[in-house]
């Protein structure tokens, strides 16, 4: 035994656990024990807490998630409907009316498309006499002609799209060659 412990045994103090021992080396009081009890509860509390936070914020997030993949298309679906109430009268119409004004009723229906598609952040890409793009359009052949400088679209066989920055579809283009050069 040391010194110190033979001093506080004969005092009637107790022999404190290991590491129970204060910073300057003497044994903590009742009252510090009791504080420092308060404070291990408290962060034991605190930690509880921030752990049914994060197990709240991951629940919700994956219902959040859920209900964006079930519902992400609802804006494009509004947009949608007013097309193909369109499309029903013009069909229930269709027997009673002259070509003329079901021609005019299916370019009102197509402009009724594009309006919903572009509320959406849908945009047509249709390269017509720009610059061939190879991010954007698919050559599906090469014209040679003098016409217009090569590698340049001279013809959209089927239009492109995008969703916002993102090619959904690449327009499917005739692109402009170099006429071959005659043997001199």
């Amino acid at each position: 035994m040391t010194e110190e412990a033979t001093e506080r045994k004969r005092q009637g103090e107790q022999e404190p656990a290991p590491g129970e021992e204060a910073v300057d080396g003497r044994a903590p009081s009742g009252e510090e024990i009791e504080t420092l009890r308060r404070e291990a509860e408290e962060h034991w509390n605190n930690y509880l807490r921030a752990v049914a936070e994060l197990d709240n914020y991951r629940k919700r997030s994956s219902r959040e998630l859920d209900n964006a993949r079930r519902y992400g298309a609802e804006r494009l679906a509004q947009a949608m409907l007013p097309v193909r109430d369109s499309m029903e009268a013009a069909l229930a119409s269709a027997e009673n009316v002259d070509m003329e004004t079901l021609l005019e009723g299916e370019r009102a229906t197509l402009r009724l498309l594009d309006q919903a598609l572009e509320s959406v952040g849908i945009r047509e890409i249709d390269p017509q006499g720009e610059a061939f793009d190879p991010t954007k359009h698919e050559a599906m052949t090469m014209q040679p002609t003098g016409d217009v400088p090569p590698n340049t679209v001279v013809m959209v066989i089927q239009k492109g799209y995008e969703l916002h920055d993102r090619l959904l579809r690449p327009a499917r283009v005739v692109v402009a060659a170099s006429l071959p050069q005659a043997d001199a």
